[in-house]
C-alpha cells in the first residue's frame, strides 16, 4: 500500500483545499456576473441620457414685434447734418425715405436746413445742402431697418422716430482737433397700428 492510500487525514485535507478552491471559483464567477450586469445597466443609463440629448428640443416661438429699431453708434458724420436729416425721413415710409436720400447723393433734391446756409431750389424749401457722406451713412442704416422689420413681420413701415445725439468726440492728431461723433436712433411702426393707437389715445 502507498502511503496516499494509507494517510487518510492527508486525502481528507486535500479534499478540503479542493472544495475550497472551487467555491472561490464560483463565488468570483458570481461576483464577475453582478459587475458585468452592474456595467451593462450603466452603459444602459448613459445610452439612454444620450438618445434624450439627441432628441430635438422644442423651438421656442418667436413674437412678432409692432415695430423695428435700428441704432448707429458714433457714427463719423456731423451731429448737424444728421438733425435736418433727421427731420427730413420723419414720417415717411422706409422706401421713400431711402430714394429721396438717394436722390440727395444724385445732387437731385437738397435736405431742406436752417441758419445761414446757401438757398437751394426746391419745393416749400429756402435753404439746405447736399450731404453726400453723412446720407451713405443714413441709406445703409434704413436698408438694415427695412430688414428688421421685414423679420418682425411690419408691411407697412412708417418711420416714427429718428433722434440724433452728439456721442463722445476724440480728438485728433496731435490732439489739435476734435472729430465728429453721432449717435443715431431710427424706430419704425406699422402704418395700421399706429393710427389705432392714435384713436385709442383720443
Amino acid at each position: 500500500m502507498t502511503e496516499k492510500n494509507y494517510n487518510q487525514q492527508q486525502r481528507n485535507s486535500k479534499t478540503m483545499d479542493k472544495q475550497s478552491s472551487a467555491d472561490q471559483k464560483i463565488e468570483t464567477a458570481e461576483v464577475k456576473k453582478t459587475d458585468d450586469k452592474k456595467t451593462e445597466t450603466h452603459t444602459e443609463k448613459i445610452e439612454e441620457k444620450k438618445e434624450e440629448k439627441k432628441q430635438p428640443t422644442r423651438k421656442k416661438q418667436f413674437v412678432k414685434k409692432d415695430e423695428a429699431v435700428v441704432n448707429g453708434i458714433s457714427l463719423p458724420i456731423s451731429t448737424k447734418d444728421s438733425v435736418a436729416i433727421c427731420r427730413f425721413i420723419r414720417h415717411k415710409p422706409i422706401e421713400k425715405a431711402i430714394a429721396d436720400l438717394e436722390d440727395v447723393e444724385k445732387f437731385k433734391k437738397a435736405i431742406p436746413m436752417k441758419g445761414e446756409i446757401p438757398h437751394r431750389k426746391g419745393k416749400g424749401m429756402m435753404a439746405g445742402r447736399y450731404m453726400t457722406k453723412p446720407v451713405g451713412y443714413f441709406i445703409r442704416m434704413l436698408k438694415n431697418l427695412q430688414a428688421n422689420a421685414n423679420v418682425n413681420g411690419i408691411e407697412e413701415a412708417i418711420i416714427v422716430e429718428a433722434v440724433p445725439n452728439r456721442a463722445s468726440r476724440p480728438y485728433g492728431r496731435f490732439g489739435r482737433v476734435k472729430r465728429k461723433r453721432t449717435h443715431i436712433h431710427i424706430k419704425v411702426m406699422d402704418k395700421n397700428k399706429l393710427k389705432n393707437r392714435k384713436k385709442k389715445n383720443k
